[in-house]
């Protein structure tokens, strides 16, 4: 049961990171995601916080995606994304550097007040910005979880963890399998 989990929680984030749905991870999937995070935090079409944010996408793009790919490659098809991210559950090492290093460049776009943390007003519009159809008390039932201390905000610590949870964790009762605020058909909802 816990694969299954974490096959249906990598291909259900993916299917929300393919954002023009053509079943292949892109530069261009991050250049819509970073549009979208804009309209969500309230930045205008060509404002320069979108410009901002969309580079900070295409970055992520370039800086963690693309040095996968064979040489030439363009894309990351639904199969391979899905077996390359299932793997990491069997090296938690290689799971905080790479995930890691992904968790830390959201956390630098969810907090957008600069205070270190981020509240669940920030986790909202950033979690929006990703997946469009998720509504507000499905985003504060997911931030009730992924508040380990139950402070109001999460902590670094907190956002990146449940980053690298949601991504390779085989655990069930893990709170970040909530990072996308739900899993259809699943416990998570």
């Amino acid at each position: 049961m816990s694969d299954d989990l974490l096959i249906a929680k990598i291909a259900h984030g993916f299917d929300r990171l393919d954002v023009d749905g053509d079943g292949r991870l892109t530069e261009d999937d991050h250049v819509l995601m970073g549009r979208s995070s804009a309209r969500a935090l309230g930045h205008p079409e060509g404002s320069a916080e979108e410009a901002r944010l969309v580079a900070a996408y295409v970055a992520i793009w370039r800086d963690l995606h693309l040095p996968t790919l064979p040489p030439g490659a363009e894309a990351i098809n639904r199969a391979d994304f899905i077996a390359a991210t299932a793997a990491l559950a069997d090296d938690p090492a290689a799971a905080r550097a790479t995930v890691g290093a992904l968790a830390e460049a959201f956390l630098s776009l969810a907090d957008t007040d600069g205070d270190g943390r981020v509240d669940p007003d920030e986790f909202f519009a950033f979690q929006r910005g990703h997946f469009p159809g998720l509504d507000r008390a499905a985003s504060d039932r997911a931030f009730r979880h992924l508040d380990r201390d139950g402070d109001g905000t999460l902590s670094p610590e907190e956002f990146i963890t449940a980053t690298i949870e949601y991504w390779s964790s085989r655990d069930p009762q893990a709170p970040g399998n909530w990072w996308t605020g739900g899993l259809p058909g699943t416990d998570l909802t």
